[in-house]
């Protein structure tokens, strides 16, 4: 019999091991900075820590695994000004935090955005949306900032999708739908996107249904994430023997998933 985890438990417990009380605020582990070609063109600070054990990401099996040893600790301040100074190099407008979950670590996350609020770029915040479903402030929080937008991840289709993907309880998926709710209440500026490549199209449809009670413009944004075969992903979906309906190399991705 499979034992799931609380998704909500685990973003707390690895909170306390990629953050921490400093002079100037809460800091955060990062392991890299970095413009990526995703969205055309983005500045992307890569966080340490995620609440999630997604079976398909592509992560290394040592950030994944052991945040406690990975990257090192950032002030928010130094986090903007990496970014503002990297996206000033590459001539690029848009910024984000990736590789984690960003949300974990929310006063942290809340003054990187006061550091770059004025400065003229736009954030993508990627995120599972656990824990803005869990804190009851955490979509308010955002709304202050207008030059936000923020891009909810679903892992899967429906809970047992998200069980099967991620090793977390199945109600960890509606907890992810509520983050949607949440945002949209807010009138924060946001879309879903799926993890789709083990997923059937009648359970597409039938999310894309779920999402239109919330709100219609979730169900015509949804953005269909498949899956990167990166070799250690391949090897991570191996062991775990899951089988995919769709996916592409690195290389090979198409144009409008960039």
């Amino acid at each position: 019999m499979a034992v799931f985890y609380d998704p909500v438990k685990r973003h707390l417990a690895i909170e306390k091991l990629v953050t921490r009380t400093g002079p100037d605020g809460q800091e955060r582990k990062y392991y890299r900075i970095r413009p990526a070609r995703w969205y055309g063109g983005i500045v992307t600070a890569d966080c340490v820590g995620c609440g999630l054990l997604c079976r398909f990401c592509w992560v290394s099996d040592t950030v994944m695994n052991r945040p406690h040893d990975v990257g090192s600790f950032y002030t928010p301040k130094r986090v903007a000004d990496s970014l503002v100074t990297l996206a000033r190099k590459c001539k690029l407008d848009l910024l984000r935090i990736s590789g984690g979950e960003p949300t974990i670590g929310k006063q942290h996350l809340l003054e990187v955005l006061e550091n770059l609020r004025g400065k003229g770029y736009r954030f993508i915040l990627e995120t599972n949306g656990i824990l803005i479903a869990h804190d009851e402030s955490y979509a308010e929080n955002l709304a202050k900032y207008d030059f936000i937008h923020v891009r909810v991840s679903l892992k899967g289709c429906s809970p047992q999708e998200f069980a099967l993907l991620t090793g977390a309880k199945p109600e960890g998926f509606n907890l992810q739908l509520k983050a949607l709710e949440k945002l949209v209440k807010a009138k924060v500026s946001c879309h879903p996107s799926v993890m789709a490549s083990f997923s059937p199209k009648r359970n597409i449809q039938s999310l894309m249904e779920r999402l239109g009670q919330i709100s219609p413009k979730l169900a015509e944004e949804i953005e269909i994430e498949e899956l990167i075969l990166y070799p250690h992903v391949v090897q991570r979906l191996r062991n775990y023997k899951l089988r995919y309906f769709t996916g592409y190399a690195p290389e090979r991705v198409p144009p409008e998933q960039v």
